[in-house]
């Protein structure tokens, strides 16, 4: 679907958060803004949606909370006009749907759950347990929408045929991207391992940066390319998947579908609202992004459709 040249920064109805006003922002040499929004109009407008994306920023002690509570109305809202919501997280993968929805259904208890989907106070933070109860309580359903780490892990090491050779129920956890997504999403994600990589040969990101720190000699520009595209292989497998999890939940006859990403996937029209777009092209889909600042700037534009100021990322 298309998306307006207008994002929304939410800041009157949350001052229990310490998130203040800012003053509209636009560019110089375009009509793009930034403009205030009532909380309750962001809600409504996430409600009435097909899909929600909310791009989080991990641990943010802030933008947390005020995603659970955000979900919180959004169900509310969505429950009272007649449509079954769903939730959806990146953070548990595709195949712990079964112990999460034994869980949902009251088959085990929390201890159980955690337990089998490795769940630890990192990786299942007080927000997320708080939306997955929420949903809980609604008896609505909660997809594990990420691909397991060994497939994903394998996209980069092996390739796409080799997933591809995997069984009909290994290949139910894991979607491989047709087409990868280009343009500026790509060029960020380049961009981004091209300065994590830069002078390193390592197997990972932080292998590479710790020998470009130790002065080790890094690859020519045709081996660090090749490198950072088996990586994006990865990061499309993870875009894919949740994308599908998404297109799924709705075609099932939820709305909204709300999913909780890391906000790199969404941000910008990223690669999972690209995605999503694609399998859903008819489909309203709503992007909510969390900023770790006061105010936005110009940088902002195009962001997200909302923008939740959450505060400086304490040190």
């Amino acid at each position: 679907m298309k998306r307006t040249a207008l994002t929304s920064m939410v800041c009157t109805a949350i001052a229990t958060f310490g998130v203040g006003c800012a003053t509209t922002h636009s560019a110089a040499t375009t009509p793009l803004t930034i403009s205030p929004t009532p909380w309750q109009s962001m809600i409504a407008d996430a409600a009435a949606a097909d899909g929600v994306i909310i791009g989080e920023q991990h641990s943010h002690p802030v933008g947390l909370p005020m995603m659970a509570q955000l979900f919180a109305d959004t169900l509310a809202d969505a429950q009272a006009a007649g449509p079954r919501p769903a939730l959806a997280l990146e953070f548990i993968e595709r195949d712990h749907q079964l112990a999460l929805d034994d869980y949902l259904a009251g088959l085990i208890d929390e201890e159980a759950f955690r337990s089998r989907t490795n769940r630890t106070e990192t990786n299942y933070p007080a927000a997320h347990r708080d939306m997955v109860e929420a949903a809980r309580a609604a008896n609505l359903p909660v997809y594990a929408a990420n691909a397991p780490r060994r497939y994903v892990r394998m996209a980069r090491t092996e390739g796409f045929d080799r997933l591809r050779a995997m069984t009909p129920t290994q290949r139910e956890t894991f979607v491989i991207p047709d087409p990868m997504t280009t343009g500026p999403y790509r060029d960020r994600f380049f961009d981004l391992f091209r300065e994590m990589m830069g002078g390193g040969q390592g197997a990972s990101a932080k292998e590479a940066a710790a020998e470009q720190a130790q002065g080790q000699p890094g690859p020519d520009a045709e081996a660090l390319n090749a490198q950072i595209e088996a990586f994006y292989r990865s990061q499309q497998v993870w875009d894919a998947t949740m994308a599908d999890t998404v297109a799924r939940a709705v075609r099932a006859g939820h709305r909204p579908v709300v999913l909780v990403i890391g906000q790199f996937h969404s941000d910008y029209n990223g690669g999972t609202v690209d995605m999503i777009d694609r399998a859903l092209p008819s489909k309203r889909i709503v992007t909510i992004s969390m900023v770790s600042a006061d105010e936005p700037t110009t940088e902002d534009i195009n962001r997200a459709d909302y923008l939740l100021m959450v505060g400086p990322t304490p040190e």
